[in-house]
């Protein structure tokens, strides 16, 4: 299952922190873009607990993105689990073939989808008990608020309701939720609606979300359950010909800075009393 090769993972590496692969050619130090995305993943790979492509990122460069992707999934150490971030969503059976080229085609771990059309929409992923299913509940950007804030008449916000019924699906113990880091009590909030559930929380970076507060918030009874992503932040940390060094050194750092605020976490829990 994805949680326990995520877990694994984890503990080998002592990481809660997630690379993003969102590789903007013109950004990008390197001869193209397999080249640099296969150093980035050398130099971190002792780093992480998981890595996250952006589909989008890759589509973007045409046929070659698909070759590009592929080479990259390969790049990855088989123990660390790949997060393939598309947040498709669409009616069943349009899902049915996103579930087969994701899970079956660049066999991903798990994949980021979007819940508005309900559950009948998400089950061909769901039903993939081996694979994670991670929510897109609360999104990291400010113009979140316009839509996942709006209250419902029972007086619930959007984003609590998206999270009570991801929790509602979880049958096969493969779903997780999106929440991002720039909305700390927000993802306090889903923490408290759903206890037992993975977040993935993206934002940390170059969004400016607090990272000390998000692993507060993220935080389970466990003193697990999550993941921090970082992308830019880690990827374009340079410019120069040692970028992958560069990304290297930045990832140790976040990788201490998320293992510090669990410890300071779970040695002086929140007045809150969530953990």
């Amino acid at each position: 299952m994805f949680s326990e090769k995520l877990r694994a993972a984890q503990e080998r590496n002592h990481s809660f922190l997630c690379i993003g692969l969102d590789p903007d050619p013109a950004k990008i130090p390197a001869a193209d873009v397999a080249t640099f995305l296969r150093e980035i993943i050398d130099a971190t790979a002792d780093l992480v607990g998981a890595y996250k492509p952006n589909l989008a990122f890759f589509e973007a460069l045409g046929t070659e993105g698909h070759d590009i992707l592929r080479r990259t999934l390969e790049a990855i150490p088989k123990g660390i689990p790949t997060i393939g971030d598309g947040k498709r969503g669409d009616i069943g059976d349009t899902m049915r073939f996103y579930a087969k080229a994701l899970f079956d085609q660049y066999d991903f771990d798990a994949v980021t989808v979007n819940a508005y059309g309900g559950h009948d929409a998400l089950e061909p992923l769901l039903s993939r008990k081996d694979r994670g299913v991670l929510i897109w509940c609360r999104s990291s950007n400010l113009g979140a608020q316009d839509i996942q804030d709006r209250s419902l008449t029972d007086g619930r916000a959007l984003y609590e309701v998206i999270a009570e019924l991801a929790k509602s699906w979880n049958e096969n113990g493969n779903v997780g939720l999106v929440v991002g880091a720039t909305w700390p009590e927000q993802l306090r909030r889903v923490r408290q609606l759903c206890p037992d559930m993975f977040i993935l929380v993206p934002g940390v970076g170059a969004q400016e979300g607090d990272l000390e507060a998000a692993v507060r918030a993220a935080l389970d009874r466990q003193g697990s359950g999550f993941i921090i992503n970082a992308s830019r932040q880690v990827l374009y940390a340079s410019k120069g010909k040692d970028f992958a060094l560069d990304a290297r050194r930045v990832a140790q750092v976040l990788r201490t800075r998320i293992n510090q605020a669990i410890e300071a976490a779970l040695t002086q829990p929140s007045q809150e009393g969530a953990h």
